[in-house]
């Protein structure tokens, strides 16, 4: 199961909700595997690259903000959810700052969590079929939707899925104000709850990447009450 890297790792330390997740996801087809051990699921996940990962926050041995940002800069590019309490507000907002992709709150909706799971693969996994442009270029930044790659005067950037996501998002609709409403239904299947910042720490986190200033930023903007703006630069700002 684990050899062809199709699997889902669930990295959780409560072995009854751990068996519960995993029940319910294999019943749905999903392969699935555990692993209870906060010290062991680093080297676990760099060595078999499952598709997903799950992990929860709180865990002997290494927590998972640690986890989190030791796979990523390992190189880990696959999408990771973090399992957190209503509470963690701000290890929340750290996670999505190391590279979790996404988070679902405890106690955990089955329901929501297959959501959230699915649209993720979905997201990774799914040829682009429209005859929409896969490659765009705004200067000394090119941004190329195939490869899932961005590159800035030719150095490659490290984006996690979900910041390459938004990224595309924002800059395939230059010109256009994204409402925080667009971006959620388009990213995340799910309709913004008014509170959830995630969006806005990912754009924090991109616009250094691609030499936007984020005190001044020119590439992409926020509009007030109204969402972000990816601005294509002039000739004379290229």
């Amino acid at each position: 199961m684990e050899a062809d890297s199709g699997y889902i790792l669930i990295v959780e330390d409560d072995q009854k909700l751990a068996g519960l997740i995993a029940e319910f996801l294999q019943a749905q087809g999903l392969p699935v595997a555990i692993e209870a051990d906060g010290g062991a699921a680093v080297q676990r996940i760099l060595d078999t690259q499952p598709a997903l990962v799950v992990l929860d926050l709180m865990l002997p041995g290494e927590d998972g903000l640690s986890i989190c940002e030791r796979v990523r800069a390992a190189g880990f590019v696959r999408p990771i959810l973090m399992l957190t309490a209503r509470s963690e507000d701000e290890a929340q907002i750290r996670g999505l700052e190391l590279g979790a992709d996404d988070y679902v709150n405890k106690p955990v909706r089955p329901q929501v969590l297959l959501a959230r799971i699915r649209a993720l693969l979905r997201r990774t996994s799914e040829p682009e079929t429209s005859e929409a442009p896969t490659r765009l270029e705004f200067g000394e930044l090119i941004i190329d939707n195939d490869r899932r790659e961005a590159w800035l005067r030719g150095e490659l950037i490290e984006l996690t899925g979900a910041e390459f996501d938004l990224l595309w998002l924002l800059s395939s609709n230059a010109g256009r104000i994204l409402s925080r409403e667009e971006i959620f239904i388009a990213l995340r299947g799910i309709e913004y709850d008014g509170q959830d910042r995630s969006i806005d720490v990912r754009i924090s986190r991109i616009r250094p990447k691609i030499g936007d200033d984020p005190d001044l930023p020119r590439l992409i903007k926020t509009v007030r009450s109204k969402g972000y703006l990816f601005v294509s630069p002039g000739p004379d700002q290229q």
